[in-house]
């Protein structure tokens, strides 16, 4: 049974949940976008000899409390493995940017730790990044527009943690995209 007419609006009788064709067409248009200006921002020359995964390490410790955190915490914000993660703070680690080091009050946790050197590498790095980031975003859209996309980027961030995983969903569920 379907629970959309073809014009969209719902058939009579059904749930009154998300409109599935408008959140799948939200969600390309976000994914689309991204992937665009994550290929643009690769492109550039602001990197250094860091790499944009490396930067994020470092820009996502800077914003930490106490500029720190587990290895997992900083993982659910990253698309990369843990192991591949691990390798990549070594690295960062080797060259002086990160250090692990215990967490305050856990005896067994180890957190990573960024340097006041991968500290200064990293308002370096994000002194031109940003640059790019005016250019690229706010070059695209007004103010207003801008606002509004933090806004709804945030709401649909912070959104997640009390949405059922969509692994939970019933085998009837309309897929009829």
């Amino acid at each position: 049974m379907h629970d959309e007419r073809r014009d969209g609006a719902p058939a009579p009788g059904a749930d009154a949940g998300p409109d599935v064709r408008a959140s799948a067409e939200a969600w390309e248009a976000l994914f689309r976008a991204q992937v665009t200006l994550v290929r643009r921002f690769a492109r550039d020359d602001v990197w250094g000899d860091l790499s944009m995964r490396e930067y994020d390490v470092l820009f996502t410790l800077s914003r930490a409390p106490g500029r720190a955190l587990r290895l997992r915490e900083l993982a659910a914000s990253s698309l990369l493995t843990q192991p591949s993660l691990s390798r990549l703070v070594d690295r960062l680690e080797a060259d002086g940017l990160v250090r692990r080091g215990p967490v305050e009050g856990d005896r067994r946790g180890t957190a990573v730790h960024l340097t006041e050197t991968g500290a200064r590498r990293q308002r370096e790095v994000g002194r031109r990044h940003v640059r790019s980031i005016a250019a690229l975003v706010g070059g695209a859209l007004e103010p207003d527009e801008l606002a509004t996309l933090e806004r709804l980027c945030t709401k649909l961030r912070v959104a997640q943690q009390d949405l059922p995983d969509p692994g939970a969903t019933t085998p009837d569920a309309p897929s009829d995209l």
